[in-house]
């Protein structure tokens, strides 16, 4: 980790009655703590929500170049047959 920055942040009275319940429950020693895991939880969050953003594309993407799903030998030949009949 890099070098500590200290920053001001303000909160409502909700926000801030959670972060000091939080600590005085003793599941966080400090209200820094609290706010470097809840930093920690949005930043995995947004990786999480870049990574289905990108199996959309790549599913868009499949979908657009006319993919279609394996549906075994008998399907296959049978489309093969049909689309060469079209064009016939």
């Amino acid at each position: 980790m890099g070098k500590a920055e200290k920053i001001s942040v303000s909160l409502n009275g909700e926000l801030l009655a959670e972060l000091h319940a939080a600590v005085a429950s003793g599941d966080y020693n400090s209200t820094s703590e609290v706010i470097r895991e809840a930093l920690r939880e949005w930043r995995k969050n947004r990786e999480r929500e870049a990574a289905i953003d990108e199996v959309r594309r790549l599913v868009a993407e499949a979908d657009a170049s006319g993919y279609r799903p394996y549906s075994g030998v008998d399907a296959l030949i049978s489309r093969k047959k049909a689309e060469a009949a079209s064009k016939a």
